[in-house]
């Protein structure tokens, strides 16, 4: 079956930088599209970046220029790379998988991970 398992997540200062890591198993990775949302407490869940199977990219205007998704297909892992982190940053973060770009860019996804936790202060 399916699994996605994030990791990487933790406290950090203002201005830091965390890498966020998605392991996927139990299908054929690097033909899905794949995403990082977040949930901060009180608000709803919001989509931070995504990469489809050709590796093109797409990013929410809060992180542009700061943050940076990427994906390893013989690693079946997904990353994101934040910097410059902001307290309104914090937030859990989720690494998502849908089966086709087509599916990604309509929003809907199949599969999702536990989350990890980010806390920026």
């Amino acid at each position: 079956h399916v699994q996605l398992v994030e990791s990487g997540g933790g406290s950090v200062q203002a201005g830091g930088s965390l890498r966020l890591s998605c392991a996927a198993s139990g299908y054929t990775y690097s033909s899905y599209c794949m995403g990082w949302f977040r949930q901060a407490p009180g608000k709803e869940r919001e989509g931070v970046a995504a990469i489809d199977s050709d590796g093109s990219t797409s990013y929410a205007d809060s992180v542009k220029g700061r943050f940076t998704i990427s994906k390893d297909n013989a690693k079946n892992t997904l990353y994101l790379q934040m910097n410059s982190l902001k307290p309104e940053d914090t937030a859990m973060y989720y690494c998502a998988a849908a089966p086709t770009d087509y599916d990604c860019y309509s929003g809907s996804w199949s599969y999702w991970g536990q989350g990890t936790q980010v806390t920026v202060s």
